[in-house]
């Protein structure tokens, strides 16, 4: 009898220290749900959201706006969670990181850290690059270099370490603009430093370098983890091209060159892992490629210029379709459809403009430069415009935030929430 009675006093002491693990740590880990965009172009990187029940028409006066408020300079891109939004944004010689009510726009914290970020080319002297939520963490890199961790539910400056000074990390044309790949407790950036530090990964814990690899220069584009048969990696489009390596330990597997031939440019989109396939597109006459890995090799299946070449907006992929914007953001590109097995043109509307794209509910929607939203039947058979509205003012760069059927867009200088909720 006193060894079942040891047995279930043992048992009740094991719940009760369980239940208090989940009370003392449980909070501190967030559990992100479908309807969250935590980190840029949403839950998988790669635009597209598992979103239903959005609105397929508005009225004349355009879709509900929310809210909207004054923010300061930055292409950086807002990010969602738990019904939560950052942004970094730029007020005077400060990058603030905002968090605010995202049904309300009113802020809960704000963080400010210095900057003196000036843009050898008079542009926006924001953040370019987009937060990544992770683990009550929020991990985010200034214009300048410097990588910082904060506490999600406070706002508190976890760790923060300059890459400029430490790894040599060059601000290329527009200022440092990648956004953080947090995996496994790594975070992944191609920074290009110096010394084999062209891609490095931080321990998300306290910020010590766990690993550097490459010779790689920095992009304006952002990582992405794909699953390769029983292999997760991290593809990166570097300033000369794909780089696909293990997150773990950063081992090199594989690269393929793909750049401009010019010094003058950029590669910005970000590579779409669909199955076993990469897709990459660039501007400045070099164009698209899909590569398949298989075997520790790359095969080309197809490439082109003159279908899909993107210059800062990133494609998405829907049931065997690509959908983007063809030609240099400046020169009023237009929205393209092409096959993704074939790169074969599908249908191409003419001068839209630059802007963004995503996808959710069998819809395209589009941000424009100009503050216009479109939203699109993502349809192979034509261009099918079902609504469109101005929503905010010209300037309208940054990547959109769809959380709960609300798109929040950040312009030059307001932040705006608009619902595409269906009203049935």
């Amino acid at each position: 009898m006193r060894y079942f009675d040891t047995r279930l006093a043992l048992i009740v002491q094991f719940c009760i220290a369980i239940t208090l693990w989940h009370v003392i740590f449980g909070s501190a880990c967030l559990n992100i749900s479908a309807a969250d965009w935590p980190q840029l172009l949403g839950p998988s990187r790669n635009g597209a959201s598992k979103e239903t029940n959005l609105a397929s028409a508005w009225s004349q006066e355009g879709p509900s706006v929310l809210w909207r408020r004054k923010v300061g300079q930055g292409f950086a891109s807002p990010v969602v969670v738990s019904n939560r939004l950052v942004v970094p944004h730029r007020l005077g010689n400060e990058e603030v990181t905002e968090c605010m009510d995202a049904l309300t726009g009113l802020t809960i914290w704000k963080t400010a850290l210095p900057t003196r970020y000036v843009d050898d080319f008079g542009f926006d002297e924001g953040p370019r690059a987009t937060p990544t939520i992770a683990g009550n963490r929020i991990f985010q890199m200034s214009a300048e270099g410097l990588v910082s961790a904060i506490d999600f539910q406070s706002g508190e400056v976890l760790w923060k370490l300059d890459t400029k000074s430490k790894f040599g990390a060059s601000k290329g044309f527009f200022g440092m603009a990648c956004s953080p790949l947090v995996t496994r407790g790594l975070v992944l950036i191609n920074i290009g430093g110096r010394e084999g530090a062209g891609i490095i990964a931080l321990n998300e814990v306290n910020g010590n370098l766990v690993w550097k690899s490459t010779q790689e220069e920095a992009s304006y584009s952002s990582p992405v983890l794909g699953q390769f048969g029983s292999d997760l990696l991290a593809a990166f489009f570097t300033r000369s091209g794909l780089v696909l390596l293990q997150p773990n330990d950063g081992k090199v597997l594989a690269t393929h060159p793909w750049h401009p031939r010019t010094s003058a440019s950029v590669n910005a989109a970000v590579p779409l892992v669909i199955d076993q396939q990469i897709f990459l597109s660039t501007s400045y006459n070099t164009g698209a490629i899909l590569l398949k890995w298989s075997e520790g090799l790359f095969d080309k299946i197809w490439s082109a210029d003159d279908v899909l070449s993107n210059h800062y907006a990133t494609s998405v992929h829907h049931q065997g379709h690509l959908y983007g914007f063809d030609g240099r953001q400046e020169q009023r590109p237009s929205l393209t459809c092409i096959a993704l097995s074939t790169g074969r043109l599908v249908w191409r509307e003419e001068n839209i403009g630059g802007g963004t794209i995503l996808i959710a509910d069998g819809k395209l929607i589009i941000s424009l430069d100009t503050g216009e939203i479109r939203l699109l039947d993502a349809s192979p058979e034509k261009y099918k415009r079902l609504a469109q509205a101005q929503v905010t003012g010209n300037g309208l760069r940054a990547y959109p935030a769809l959380s709960s059927g609300i798109l929040y867009l950040k312009g030059k200088s307001e932040l705006v929430a608009v619902s595409l909720k269906s009203k049935n």
